[in-house]
């Protein structure tokens, strides 16, 4: 396993489980040295979907994979089976 610098995967595009672009990160929520969160700001097709939000903090529980792409739960997502909808709805 090779592990990663938080200040490399800033800005790394995000996508769901299910490969849909979601957004890039943006910033990591430390607590007690540990990451706790990260901060997406999410694409322009996604943030009308979830009101109108620049970003989503998605808890670190809900990462499925980091490498050169980031890659989430998509049960995470706020509003999730509206977004998947909406989502599909789109393509």
């Amino acid at each position: 396993m090779k592990v990663k610098k938080i200040t490399e995967v800033m800005g790394a595009k995000v996508y769901t489980d299910s490969g849909d672009y979601f957004g890039e990160i943006e910033e990591a929520n430390l607590q007690e040295n540990k990451i706790d969160g990260w901060r997406i700001k999410v694409s322009s097709a996604v943030m009308s979907l979830i009101g109108g939000a620049r970003g989503v903090i998605i808890p670190h529980q809900f990462v499925r994979a980091i490498s050169d792409i980031f890659i989430i739960n998509k049960a995470a997502l706020p509003a999730s089976e509206e977004l998947e909808d909406d989502v599909e709805d789109l393509i």
